[in-house]
């Protein structure tokens, strides 16, 4: 059956093209929302829209996916990943700097690159338990965010890593741009985070929702945007961008969350601002503590340099 999912568009996407609007909402690739919108799978408030239409904040644009099989029938597509750096290799795992527009496994929905298929296309051999396409996945990424993640290549590394996850002895350090001034410029967000009650794929600060902490300290503050530090405590799904746009100041380029789309294109970026900069955990096969970092890729390295001089 056809996966239907549907969002409001936020103020953030006023006037985009559908094609945009699909891809930045639901995570597609520009390539397969126009062909989506192409096909008739794309709605707003209910009439059907072409993929260079444009949409208006407030309304609801809803998507059709085909679905692609029962779900233990995804598969790993071997396929090279431009771009993916391999940061560190061993017999227990590999650490990989993820780029934007890849997501860490393959899913129902998602037929853009993953690093699982780019490991399997560059030989890499992952046995361990799980769901087939999950492979040696411990802790994901969002497709839109970019930076380190590990990946378990044995069945021990698996184990260990994934428990190191869960009792929270893993350092994940993040770099994020936001909006506007923290204050305090060092503190720490402890606010419980559920799926957003009337839209897929959003999140947001809920009584009911998960434990979430996240601690952050201000590296440097511009005029209209603070360059902050942060490291999770919990790993709850998009828990940096919910956090700060519970506090008003969310991540600068993302448009779901609330960002100001006016300083997204004035500083050229097309995602949200954020990094993952650090990893750090012990190695499951020395049991030394090891740790791994990234440089910012060349997008957000640009958006920044252009704050530095406009504020």
């Amino acid at each position: 059956m056809p996966d239907v999912r549907w969002l409001p568009v936020p103020e953030g996407l006023e006037g985009e093209r559908v094609d945009a609007a699909l891809a930045r909402l639901f995570g597609l690739s520009r390539t397969k929302a126009a062909q989506l919108a192409g096909e008739g799978a794309a709605r707003v408030d209910g009439a059907p829209v072409g993929k260079s239409d444009r949409v208006r904040a407030g309304s609801m644009l809803e998507v059709t996916l085909p679905q692609a099989g029962p779900p233990p029938g995804l598969e790993v597509v071997a396929e090279p990943v431009p771009g993916m750096r391999i940061v560190h290799d061993d017999d227990d795992l590999v650490v990989v700097d993820k780029p934007i527009g890849v997501a860490a496994h393959p899913s129902v929905g998602w037929s853009g690159p993953t690093v699982v298929g780019g490991l399997a296309a560059a030989g890499y051999r992952i046995a361990t338990s799980g769901a087939s396409e999950r492979q040696g996945i411990v802790s994901r990424l969002d497709v839109g965010t970019s930076g380190l993640m590990v990946v378990a290549k044995s069945e021990y590394a698996y184990s260990m890593l994934k428990r190191a996850f869960r009792d929270r002895t893993v350092d994940k350090t993040y770099h994020a741009l936001v909006q506007g001034l923290p204050d305090p410029v060092v503190g720490t967000i402890d606010a419980p985070i559920g799926r957003h009650p009337g839209f897929d794929y959003k999140y947001a600060v809920m009584k009911s929702g998960k434990h979430a902490v996240t601690h952050y300290e201000v590296i440097e503050a511009f005029g209209s945007a603070s360059l902050v530090e942060v490291h999770l405590e919990t790993g709850r799904t998009h828990q940096i961008r919910v956090h700060f746009a519970a506090l008003r100041h969310p991540c600068v380029g993302d448009p779901l969350y609330g960002a100001d789309p006016r300083l997204a294109a004035r500083l050229g970026l097309e995602r949200q601002w954020l990094h993952a900069v650090g990893l750090g955990f012990e190695h499951p096969g020395t049991g030394h503590y090891v740790s791994f970092t990234s440089t910012y890729p060349a997008d957000l390295h640009e958006a920044l340099d252009r704050l530095q001089h406009h504020p």
